[in-house]
């Protein structure tokens, strides 16, 4: 949400402070201040242009498109100024950049202003333009002045120009009070006033002047539905006069990124972004039958917003109608035929507050977010509503000449009481790890607008405003306390008392926390995707029947309408978009949860997926360009199995998968642990993939129960040296490493410490359907030290086993 410190100073006194001190002070309230940006004309940003008058204008005696000019900036004798605008003639005032100005260029750098020589023409400044200043994009010309511009009066004071700053600040969903810069002036007052018991008076802007100029027009109001609309006011304006809004509205509109479109229409998103209250405004002449009626849509019923779009409303929307059909989605976005446009004359201007829950399904079930959705869907403050709509109103009659031709209409048969919470003050101490005086608790709350309706020597009984719908409980108004008091001065102990702790068992978190640091070590990068994917894409790729899919009721979009089935699509869309900013040698990891739906109902499981493509090696002159491949990935897979300590007893089998290609799959004990293989084409080319991609699913729960369920023992490191040897064997086709594997160590139990594969041939030179193998056997005894003869013998025994077993023959 953007805050304008222009704005917010006329709100709350922000004399001698900083943007800086300001932002500290709000992030420290829980408006965390994300960014501040200095807008409009920075200071010093003008500095040394002044206005000038020019006096003569001849042609340069070396240049047709140049001119020689005799400026007169209110200096002692007159500059001589070598300028090549078409449009400059004697008799302008314009703007003149003097010698040392510095002026701002489009790409962000700073050109200054030297005294110099044109084609030998002595030149002391420059003529401006509205570009060379910053101030548009117009280079067509020099910039020409009123005739009336004072000589040697500085630019921005000329110009009327100021600076701006921005707050940009991450609003939490549960601070809906905060949505306007009202509420953010008041958290900003309060915690200056508590920690500095200085003044800090708030200026909530006068409406006292309100009062209808005649009773020309009215506009009856009929709620049908008042449990989803609690309070609608309204009011009617005549001679309104729909144009530009005046410079200094558009300014404030401007810098909280709001475009301006007209004065009725500027006005209702300025008193929306000042005080936090959406407005509506109608045309009048077009709401048929002259009345308005607040009432849920019919099933079915057609209506067409703002935007063109026809839309089919469900009977669980809200409408606001006139006699015949609807004119607005309520609280979301309002109806094409009644909008205010530039032959209205007559308006009728809403202030309302909606149910929540039903403006955020409307917004959700239509896929529109605006900013009045933004706002209601969190809870507006029902007592501002006629204020808001008066403040509106008296603006309206200053920047379009407006009548108010009505009194207000309120209907608000079931006014919102305050809320009582009672806080026990053993509860506050306890929750903020330090006591706070019963007397600062009760002014903390009282300037945060509550009522003390009863104190004790332990507890307050305290009375909420209706525009904190976000405290409820005893631990809410704990949180108030603390953090107008301040998180940060709450003072840590001299000493942390931190006693080991036993883990009984391997914790979730932990085994979370270790793979991901075991990953990243090893240059994979961590993404996040979104949990909810394209159910059509899903079905057509295969990675789910229909009814194995859960849908969500109402999706934000088309586009994510289930939960994922797989990671595998998030992780496709995190590679092509790498992909389409050039980086093309990706190791992805995403920890999250998949879900499906079978005949014992929905089920949801956590899940490891790897994904591996580009280059096996960073390129570099002395690296070769080889591309990552299956034994790539099951690198991988194997290494971070070997670091949970499970790689004992994996084996390795063929899988059919719907979304990969040569898929294996690894299992111990019968659980499955993990599928890999290379994904299908056609699923790269749905995602606009154009190289090779390689990804594993890592059942994350079957490690983590295996690690629960395995001893961990200790081991010595041996001391006694180990011995390698090496077999070359001919083996058929169909024959695993894992086979091999598994009889070396059927056949050597006591010391055969490890089997590696370290070549593999398969060509023309062998006969058809026949491969070669080179592995290594590692020996080692814990107690001694292996003779030859040991050895021989272990070699012996794996080489019959591998002969027999596996149709193995000894090469060379």
């Amino acid at each position: 949400m953007r805050i304008s410190w222009d704005l917010l100073s006329t709100l709350v006194d922000l004399d001698g402070r900083s943007p800086a001190d300001v932002a500290a002070v709000l992030t420290s309230t829980g408006l965390e201040v994300e960014s501040v940006q200095a807008v409009g004309l920075a200071k010093g940003a003008l500095d040394g242009v002044v206005v000038g008058h020019v006096l003569t204008c001849a042609k340069h005696p070396d240049a047709d498109r140049l001119s020689v000019c005799m400026v007169d900036i209110g200096q002692d004798k007159p500059s001589q100024i070598v300028c090549g605008a078409p449009n400059v003639a004697a008799g302008q005032k314009v703007l003149v950049a003097t010698v040392g100005a510095v002026l701002p260029l489009p790409d962000g750098t700073r050109i200054t202003i030297k005294r110099t020589k044109i084609r030998g023409v002595e030149s002391n400044g420059m003529i401006c333009a509205e570009d060379e200043l910053g101030l548009g994009e117009d280079h067509d010309g020099i910039l020409v002045l009123d005739p009336s511009a004072v000589v040697g009066t500085s630019a921005s004071d000329h110009l009327g120009l100021k600076g701006d700053h921005v707050f940009e600040i991450g609003l939490t969903p549960n601070r809906a009070d905060a949505m306007g810069h009202w509420g953010v002036a008041r958290d900003l007052a309060a915690a200056v006033r508590y920690r500095t018991h200085a003044e800090m008076p708030l200026h909530l802007p006068d409406v006292q002047a309100f009062r209808p100029d005649d009773h020309a027009l009215t506009v009856p109001v009929q709620v049908d539905a008042p449990h989803a609309c609690p309070r609608y006011a309204g009011l009617t304006l005549t001679e309104v006069r729909v144009g530009p809004s005046p410079a200094w509205l558009q300014d404030r509109l401007k810098v909280l990124g709001l475009k301006p479109i007209n004065n009725v229409v500027d006005v209702t998103n300025f008193v929306q972004h000042e005080l936090g209250q959406p407005l509506h405004a109608f045309d009048a002449d077009k709401l048929r039958g002259g009345r308005i009626i607040v009432r849920q849509a019919k099933e079915g019923e057609r209506f067409t917003t703002l935007d063109g779009k026809e839309r089919t409303l469900s009977s669980e929307d809200l409408l606001i109608a006139d006699a015949e059909e609807g004119a607005c989605l309520a609280g979301v976005f309002g109806g094409a035929h009644s909008g205010v446009s530039g032959s209205t004359t007559r308006v009728f201007l809403e202030s309302a507050c909606f149910e929540p829950i039903i403006v955020r399904r409307m917004a959700r079930r239509h896929g529109l977010n605006t900013d009045a959705s933004f706002r209601f869907e969190r809870g507006v403050d029902p007592e501002a509503t006629v204020y808001a709509l008066k403040r509106a109103a008296l603006l309206l009659k200053e920047v379009a000449g407006a009548r108010i031709s009505s009194e207000v209409t309120d209907l608000h048969p079931h006014p919102r009481p305050w809320k009582e919470v009672r806080l026990h003050l053993a509860t506050l101490e306890r929750l903020c790890g330090m006591p706070i005086a019963a007397d600062d608790v009760v002014r903390i709350l009282e300037l945060l607008d509550c009522r003390i309706a009863e104190r004790t020597a332990q507890t307050l009984l305290v009375q909420v405003p209706p525009y904190r719908v976000d405290v409820h409980r005893e631990a809410d108004l704990v949180e108030e306390v603390l953090r107008i008091h301040g998180f940060d001065r709450v003072p840590l102990p001299e000493r942390l008392m931190c006693p080991p702790v036993h883990q009984p068992e391997v914790t979730a978190e932990g085994f979370q926390r270790q793979l991901a640091g075991h990953l990243a070590a090893r240059g994979f990068r961590e993404v996040m995707t979104p949990s909810l994917v394209n159910g059509g894409q899903a079905v057509k790729l295969g990675a789910a029947a229909e009814g194995g899919l859960i849908r969500l009721k109402n999706p934000l979009s088309a586009e994510l309408d289930v939960l994922r089935p797989t990671l595998l699509f998030g992780m496709l869309a995190a590679t092509a978009h790498n992909l389409a900013r050039q980086q093309r040698d990706l190791r992805f990891f995403e920890r999250g949860r998949i879900y499906g739906r079978t005949k014992d109902g929905t089920q949801e499981h956590e899940r490891l997926g790897l994904l591996l493509t580009g280059r096996r090696r960073r390129e570099q002159w002395r690296t070769d360009d080889a591309r990552v491949d299956a034994a790539d990935l099951r690198e991988e897979v194997t290494a971070f199995a070997e670091r949970a300590g499970l790689l004992a007893g994996l084996s390795t089998l063929p899988a059919e998968h719907p979304l990969l290609e040569e898929a294996v799959e690894l299992r111990r004990q019968g659980v499955l642990f993990a599928v890999m293989g290379d994904v299908r084409q056609d699923v790269l080319k749905a995602f606009g993939i154009d190289q090779p991609v390689l990804y594993a699913e890592l059942a994350e729960t079957a490690f983590l129960e295996a690690l629960r369920a395995q001893r961990t023992t200790f081991a010595e490191v041996g001391r006694f040296p180990a011995v390698r040897r090496d077999l070359s064997l001919l083996l058929d086709q169909g024959v695993t490493y894992a086979q091999l594997e598994a009889l070396a160590f059927k056949a050597e139990r006591t010391l055969l410490r490890s089997v590696g594969l370290f070549d593999v041939y398969e060509g023309d030179k062998l006969p058809q359907g026949r491969k070669s193998y080179a592995l290594s056997f590692v020996f080692q005894d814990p107690a001694k030290t292996l003779t030859d003869d040991q050895v021989e013998k272990a070699m012996g025994r794996i080489r019959k086993a591998l002969e027999q077993e596996a149709g193995a023959e000894l090469r060379g």
